[in-house]
């Protein structure tokens, strides 16, 4: 902001400067479109680092790391207000008056402050937690990998975990505020996540995952510090977190399964369809009907079965697509008989894949990564495998997480495929360099699309048979049933949610299509009956990613520069699809006058 010198001059000896400086935040003195842009974007940022600490600890901000967000009615009031007054100011900049890369910050703010007002609307608070994700989850994971070299940042950390408290105790109010309005989550999905709470209670509180700090701790802080720190630790896990878990596995366990639906469709919700129109508008990044996005679904299953079915007699195996499966779910051959082989095994795959990347990127992130286990308190209800970014500032880097619970529902032939999606040049890749972005707001560093991310992690494991990275027919066949997954995920989610589908036609469809394991096909299933419209990402941005390949291959001819496409696509951070098809098409007609 800028002050005239003469009135700062004035202000400086007179009694009117301690007004002014009271004033001074809901005063703009940007003169340029650009400069009241740059404005609303960096108060948006810090009001986004205050109302997420969580987020700004992972951003290098370690202002809040001594606490978890607030989720009451004040706090949601408070935010409602702050967004639609910045959106407002943000409309109010002449988009006519920017260039191109601040036209493109304009619109996505303006897309995410929408999305999260719409979102503030309907209360999404009231269900904040499925098979995937949950508030309490978020909590025990607020400080992985975070930099703890000090005795300072100790003290931050005991004093987030005796906030446990107060933030789970404002969640389960938020549930109750869902049980009185009848937006629960079906019962079969309680009975899953319940267990995994109540594996939180300890006996003993230098069991929990939260004590895992205070084991080894850095030789720069003094011997009798640690053991001070040390203790308090263990007394706030003891003393709130512990009690915390238990109130929430009791409330899950008693009160809430009592009042859990029956039915498993978000339509069937007091209003659901509201709320599941906003989750496709949120993970798709398009307003799409739902019985649309059911059609190409099962044009997709049926184009990709005719390739499996292909593939089997190519195989030379003698018998039929569910004998085939039958095989492939059965046969030792395909499963690891140790954790540590799996883990192994998946780690050669992603040094193969490295190895080749320069063929198909010009511009590769610097940050590593590496293959983790998911935490044993929550792999047996938990994904296959998942993606953890790294945290800036942090002491880790990117963490590809793999299941490594019930082994024989983890065959090897599907590990290229998985590794091409969670590690490179999926996920890892591609949040890596959104997150060393350079001249872009922070708020770009930081933004996940689901649409985006999940899109072009599908369609890197596509990108693995002209990297050569499918050996075996099982190895194909494992990332055809990759592809016929997400295809399924079009049909059954919206099966579920807008078609009135049951539990046993979901299970039935994808085990049918694909060759997940039976814990597999539930596990995915439950996911999708508890995170409405999240499972629709994957296809529907891969199936854009595919269309703007093929547009530029079409346009471009022997132009085409497949590392330039690659670089076009992933340069601007994550984007809305309609945003993200607005730039490559740019990118064509550059290529073209080029």
């Amino acid at each position: 902001m800028k002050i005239g010198k003469a009135l700062a001059k004035y202000l400086k000896h007179t009694s009117a400067f301690i007004l002014a400086i009271s004033i001074l935040p809901s005063m703009s003195w940007a003169s340029t479109a650009a400069e009241q842009l740059q404005e609303v974007i960096e108060e948006h940022w810090q009001y986004s680092l205050r109302e997420d600490p969580i987020t700004a600890g992972r951003m290098g901000v370690s202002d809040y790391n001594r606490q978890l967000p607030g989720v009451a009615a004040e706090d949601r009031a408070r935010r409602l207000k702050a967004e639609e007054e910045l959106l407002r100011r943000l409309q109010a900049v002449d988009a006519n008056e920017l260039s191109d890369s601040d036209r493109v910050n304009r619109e996505l703010l303006a897309w995410v402050l929408k999305n999260s007002i719409e979102a503030n609307g309907l209360f999404l608070e009231r269900v904040p937690l499925n098979t995937f994700y949950s508030f309490y989850s978020a909590a025990l994971d607020a400080n992985s990998g975070l930099a703890m070299t000090r005795v300072g940042d100790y003290e931050d950390y005991i004093a987030r975990i005796r906030d446990f408290g107060r933030y789970f105790d404002e969640n389960i109010a938020n549930m109750r505020e869902g049980v009185r309005t009848g937006f629960v989550l079906p019962k079969i999905v309680v009975q899953g996540i319940a267990p995994t709470v109540r594996a939180q209670v300890y006996k003993d509180p230098t069991k929990s995952s939260l004590y895992k700090p205070f084991v080894d701790m850095p030789r720069s802080i003094p011997s009798a510090e640690q053991q001070r720190l040390r203790d308090a630790g263990k007394g706030a896990i003891e003393q709130v977190a512990i009690p915390a878990f238990a109130r929430v596995a009791n409330f899950l366990e008693g009160e809430y399964l009592k009042a859990a639906s029956e039915t498993i469709g978000a339509e069937k919700m007091r209003g659901g369809s509201d709320y599941y129109r906003h989750n496709i508008r949120n993970y798709v990044t398009l307003d799409m009907d739902p019985a649309e996005i059911h059609r190409t679904g099962l044009a997709e299953v049926k184009r990709i079965r005719a390739e499996m079915e292909e593939l089997i007699k190519e195989s030379d195996f003698e018998g039929t697509f569910e004998e085939f499966t039958h095989f492939l779910r059965t046969d030792p051959q395909f499963y690891a008989k140790t954790p540590e082989e799996l883990l192994k095994e998946t780690a050669y795959i992603s040094k193969r894949i490295d190895y080749l990347l320069p063929e198909f990127f010009n511009l590769l992130p610097r940050t590593p990564y590496g293959v983790v286990p998911v935490p044993s308190e929550i792999a047996p209800n938990y994904t296959t495998a998942s993606y953890n970014p790294a945290a800036i500032g942090g002491t880790r880097g990117g963490a590809y997480w793999l299941n490594t619970y019930g082994l024989d529902q983890r065959p090897l032939y599907e590990l290229p495929a998985l590794t091409l999606h969670e590690a490179v040049p999926g996920h890892h890749l591609q949040n890596a360099l959104s997150q060393e972005l350079e001249n872009v707001p922070d708020f770009r560093r930081n933004l996940y699309l689901s649409a985006f991310g999940e899109g072009w992690a599908l369609y890197s494991e596509r990108l693995g048979k002209e990297m050569g990275l499918y050996t075996t027919p099982y190895e194909h066949f494992g990332r055809l049933s990759y592809e016929m997954w997400r295809a399924a995920r079009l049909v059954i989610d919206t099966g579920i949610h807008s078609q009135g589908w049951t539990r046993q036609q979901a299970l039935d469809f994808l085990s049918s299509n694909t060759s997940l394991s039976p814990a597999n096909v539930r596990a995915e299933v439950d996911r999708y009956i508890s995170w409405p419209g999240q499972a629709l990402s994957y296809k529907m941005g891969e199936i854009k990613i595919r269309q703007l390949r093929a547009q530029a291959e079409k346009e471009l001819g022997d132009q085409f520069d497949l590392r330039a496409f690659h670089d076009a696509l992933l340069k601007n951070g994550a984007l809305p699809l309609s945003m993200l098809e607005e730039q490559m098409q740019g990118f064509i007609e550059e290529q073209k006058s080029s």
